[in-house]
């Protein structure tokens, strides 16, 4: 089995399938909020809070937490082996092939439904500024135009992806400092606005601790996206020492800008207004309409477009490294590892791309219901961000002891090892168990857990076909050099 740093670049290679070393911190670090900071905060956290009432910072926080201790269990593993593949390569390396490969798959699973709808969700918003274009016009036009920047080089995606996720981080730090103006009365508020919305109209937690707990596993898939810090860091020269500074700098980053943000909302708006949790209609809209912002409808919009994009764009990269990385263990065709000479792995970004477009082309046809069938597609992926926790868990517990068993340095360690390790791995477990008895992520589970079990028998499959042929090869070579010798 054979993983890769990609410390050289692409031109040291004559096959062309080592990928570029462009990529620096600051490109790192907005390429991972790019992938976990998107239309799940700026409007899916209003249905959140509408659910839980202001106890939902609670289950921010707690979901917040659980990013640290993963992207700190992440980087411990990362610093002493970088690979694009990331968790993927180290679950093969800690729990065997099989878990490598069935995590692999269903996170490119993932994030190739993820760019089909950002695409959707881009399209539907251009419509809505421009009604007489129809969405399936805006929809793979915006699909089209988002998929060709993967394929420029890495050192200039990085900068498309920087600036396009700096607009995001300049929206949310704009927003946070005009409610903290509000909050403490120096920005005009209505008599209900400030702290006393965290106990009004119900109290803190008006619809008690089980709606908490729901919450609570909502906003755990929230965050998914952190981890690809890991995955762009072996495009970067000294992988090690970027993995250290921008998974640091992620975690506090994120979880300022979520449990800031939700926060502040929570103190602004009250849990029960009608309009919170409209769908389409988000709660940061809502706050800067009870601020008196102008225009707050077309600001979000916009604000909501560039997340969008900028989403689609890091689920791209991501799916074609993870494709690239599985293709170099030999879980993929080996023509995917392939890559131009400025490191792009083309066959792996066109591949990746395939089932954005085929959404956007069904978009066409009226006797299908696109949106439908990617609902449907959705719940597949239900649980895949507490798949990729439980998987990094394990791993991480079984590295650490290979770590040391070994003697090498461990540059990011993970804390209270392996307490806070195994504490994760209960808290994940226990989470699932609950998802099963709840009628609204029940279905999620199960599709989930088939979509896992086909991919695990897929890999079942193609390891033993591997093996046969590799024994049949032996046996040919082992007979030729029998009727060799004899005829000696």
């Amino acid at each position: 089995m054979t993983t890769e740093t990609s410390s050289c670049p692409p031109e040291a290679v004559g096959n062309h399938n080592a990928l570029s070393s462009a990529l620096k911190t600051r490109h790192l670090t907005m390429m991972s909020i790019a992938g976990v900071i998107g239309a799940a905060l700026f409007v899916g956290s209003g249905s959140v809070i509408s659910q839980a009432g202001p106890a939902t910072v609670l289950a921010y926080l707690a979901g917040g937490i659980l990013v640290i201790l993963i992207m700190r269990m992440l980087g411990e593993m990362a610093t002493s082996s970088p690979d694009t593949g990331s968790f993927s390569t180290y679950a093969e390396k800690a729990i065997g092939r099989w878990a490598g490969f069935t995590i692999g798959w269903l996170y490119w699973w993932f994030w190739t439904l993820l760019m089909a709808w950002e695409g959707y969700v881009a399209g539907m918003i251009l419509h809505d500024w421009f009604p007489m274009v129809s969405i399936n016009v805006f929809t793979a036009l915006m699909t089209a135009l988002l998929i060709i920047v993967n394929f420029l080089q890495v050192r200039n995606y990085g900068e498309f992806e920087f600036w396009f996720a700096l607009i995001k981080v300049i929206a949310i730090t704009a927003f946070i400092s005009l409610g903290v103006l509000a909050v403490f009365r120096l920005w005009p508020l209505g008599e209900t606005g400030g702290f006393t919305n965290l106990t009004a109209h119900g109290g803190f937690m008006p619809k008690g601790i089980e709606s908490l707990a729901v919450a609570l596993l909502g906003v755990m898939f929230a965050f998914l996206g952190a981890e690809i810090v890991t995955i762009a860091a072996s495009e970067a020269k000294n992988p090690t020492d970027q993995i250290v500074r921008a998974t640091n700098s992620v975690v506090w980053r994120i979880c300022l800008f979520y449990i800031g943000s939700i926060f502040l909302i929570v103190c602004l708006v009250p849990w029960n207004d009608p309009l919170l949790g409209q769908s389409g209609y988000g709660a940061y809209r809502r706050t800067l309409e009870l601020l008196g912002v102008p225009g707050a409808r077309w600001i979000m919009s916009g604000v909501v477009l560039t997340s969008v994009s900028s989403c689609f764009i890091s689920a791209h990269y991501t799916c074609s490294r993870m494709l690239y990385s599985l293709a170099k263990r030999g879980d993929a065709p080996a023509a995917l590892q392939l890559t131009r000479s400025n490191g792009t792995p083309i066959y792996a970004v066109i591949a990746s791309c395939v089932m954005a477009v085929g959404i956007a082309v069904l978009n066409f046809f009226d006797s299908l219901r696109p949106r439908d069938i990617l609902d449907m597609l959705m719940n597949t992926t239900g649980m895949i961000a507490l798949l990729v926790y439980l998987v990094v868990a394990f791993s991480q517990l079984k590295m650490r002891r290979k770590l040391e068993a070994e003697g090498r340095e461990i540059r990011l360690k993970m804390w209270l090892f392996p307490w806070l390790t195994y504490l994760v791995i209960v808290f994940i477990i226990v989470a699932l168990v609950v998802m099963l008895f709840v009628d609204r992520y029940r279905p999620l589970v199960l599709s989930t857990g088939g979509a896992a079990l086909v991919i695990v028998a897929a890999g079942v499959f193609v390891h033993r076909r591997a093996a046969h042929r590799q024994r049949s090869r032996r046996d040919v070579f082992a007979g030729a050099g029998s009727a060799g010798r004899t005829v000696a």
